[in-house]
């Protein structure tokens, strides 16, 4: 049975009919021919090898609509993990995944600085050899290791011209033995939230990304956009302002200029009383470790009533959110997901600011609404999706092609 094989956006019969299975988290064998346009033959071969492989296995029966119950597949979440580092400034963050994309371990430590890289690389392939290590994990279960940096690379920053020319993913592949896996943090966590299923029918899809700096990453049927260079979603150097403060990136105005961390830290200190509230006075030579601490010592001002504080985060998310539309009007986006280290401390205030200024402006608003969400992971989400990078090259590979259709889960087990 079954008819001709729809257009799928994978590289096999296998990366296809393996992707459905986790986009649907249980269905059966029929259900997957009818998702896939596969025959029975080609599914049962197909599932038979995924099952040998350990990669799928049964898990009870659907309820039965008057025939035989049909025996339900799911990944073996078990069978095989992968590990996501996240580097960033702030720090290393390091997440193990199983093959849902659920973190089974994860640790941070100190960020990147003036050392050098090479010796911060085998540093990192130490700490990858430990997280695993530590979870018991087998290591010949470990698919590889993702790797992902902020937007446009760590030489961005001033502090860190010395990475410019250093080939992180293929060092830290010779130092750990395993692929690597190379992006950038905000598309990982637009993928990370895909693969663990948040983003269920969605087409157009976005996840915006606020740690040290402002980004996005952008699916589009489940496919990462990248554009030319990989700086797809670069939401963060959208003009807001064409007289506003300077970038640097060399331009005026941007959103990171006006509403990124580091712009609500220094309106915060020009504000003596507000700077001596958040604890941000640079008194005896003491001074915050980071862009990332200030704004949380801010957010926590505004949490205790402090109104400047809380008017400089309203003022932030205000701009972000203008922002924000300009994605979803350009992408014509279903689905928004708010993630990164400086949302999970502050999306109490930035969520509503967006979802207000969709509501108000979004262009295709008659047509069909914009979902807007806080990540459940929203701090650790790079990592998390490196790791989902390296899952997805290895099992599911893809092309570009149609989206996966919808409302595959046949979830109503009856029996185990």
């Amino acid at each position: 049975m079954g008819g001709p094989a729809r257009a799928i956006p994978h590289t096999t019969s296998r990366a296809a009919v393996l992707d459905v299975i986790r986009a649907a988290g249980t269905i059966s064998r029929v259900g997957l021919v009818e998702a896939t346009g596969f025959t029975g033959a080609t599914i049962s071969t197909v599932v038979r090898k995924l099952i040998d492989d350990g990669l799928v296995r049964e898990t009870g029966r659907a309820e039965s609509t008057g025939g035989k119950p049909r025996v339900l597949l799911q990944l073996n979440q078990e069978s095989r993990y992968a590990v996501g580092v996240h580097i960033d400034p702030v720090g290393i963050t390091y997440a193990l995944t199983d093959l849902t994309g659920a973190v089974v371990s994860r640790l941070t430590r100190a960020g990147v600085g003036p050392e050098d890289p090479a010796e911060i690389t085998v540093r990192m392939s130490r700490q990858v050899d430990a997280l695993v290590a530590g979870a018991g994990i087998d290591r010949g279960r470990v698919l590889g290791v993702g790797i992902v940096t902020p937007t446009g690379g760590l030489h961005r920053q001033p502090a860190l011209r010395h990475w410019a020319d250093f080939p992180v993913a293929d060092e830290l592949g010779d130092a750990v033995g395993l692929p690597v896996v190379p992006g950038n943090d905000a598309t990982a966590a637009a993928l990370g939230e895909y693969w663990s299923g948040v983003v269920n029918g969605s087409s157009i899809f976005a996840a915006v990304y606020m740690g040290t700096g402002v980004g996005a990453g952008v699916l589009v049927n489940g496919i990462p956009y990248h554009g030319a260079s990989g700086n797809a979603g670069e939401i963060g150097h959208v003009c807001l302002d064409v007289d506003g403060p300077p970038c640097w990136c060399g331009g005026r105005g941007c959103t990171e200029a006006i509403a990124g961390p580091a712009a609500v830290v220094a309106a915060a200190r020009a504000d003596e009383a507000l700077a001596r509230g958040a604890d941000l006075a640079r008194e005896g030579g003491r001074t915050w470790p980071s862009v990332a601490a200030e704004f949380t010592a801010v957010v926590r001002a505004a949490r205790r009533g402090e109104p400047t504080a809380r008017a400089l985060l309203e003022r932030s998310a205000r701009h972000l959110a203008v922002a924000v539309r300009t994605l979803a009007n350009v992408m014509d986006l279903d689905l928004l997901v708010l993630t990164g280290s400086s949302l999970a401390v502050a999306g109490s205030v930035y969520l509503p600011a967006i979802r207000r200024e969709l509501d108000r402006a979004f262009f295709a608003r008659a047509t069909h609404p914009v979902e807007v969400r806080l990540s459940t992971s929203a701090s650790t989400a790079p990592a998390i999706g490196a790791a989902t990078m390296v899952l997805q090259s290895q099992l599911v590979p893809l092309r570009p092609g149609s989206r996966l259709p919808g409302n595959l889960s046949e979830s109503e087990a009856v029996q185990g």
